[in-house]
């Protein structure tokens, strides 16, 4: 009885182990003759490659909001909301200059007498990179902010995601 039992677990060790070894050793074969192979492989030297800088192409963008209609409580207040929302209008005039500007516009002309002309316009994207310029007050009730971008930053972003 015994033995029966011992050559029974021979039986199944012999049927779970071999695949096992025969496996491993396939894998073992497989990363021997690749490393031969990339071993086989003539040196190539490439020259790095590098790019010459180049000059900056900064584009500036300028947004304005005036400080009467800012919401409130002390004049301060609306200076510094101002200030904000000028900001603010500078990058979306700046992403209208890197992504472009979607443009939507109907005319209405009836018995050859123009009767209606509308436009929408939409922006959308993301500046990186734009530095304020300045912020500056104009005229007694109007705040300006310029920004600036340099182009071949922006190129170079899309370019390397």
């Amino acid at each position: 009885m015994k033995k029966a039992i011992g050559k029974s677990l021979q039986r199944v060790a012999f049927v779970v182990f071999m695949p096992v070894l025969f496996v491993i050793q396939g894998c073992e074969t497989v990363v021997e003759s690749t490393v031969e192979m990339v071993e086989a492989l003539p040196d190539i030297n490439f020259p790095p490659s590098v790019e010459e800088p180049k000059a900056p192409n900064w584009v500036r963008a300028t947004g304005y909001a005036p400080i009467s209609l800012q919401p409130g409580q002390t004049q301060q207040h609306k200076v510094l909301m101002a200030m904000r929302a000028s900001k603010l209008r500078a990058y979306q005039e700046l992403a209208g200059v890197v992504h472009g500007q979607y443009m939507f516009g109907t005319t209405t002309v009836k018995d050859m007498v123009l009767q209606s002309d509308q436009f929408k316009t939409a922006v959308s994207g993301i500046v990186r990179g734009a530095r304020v310029i300045k912020t500056f007050p104009v005229q007694e009730d109007t705040y300006a902010t310029t920004l600036e971008v340099d182009m071949n930053q922006v190129q170079r972003a899309w370019i390397s995601h």
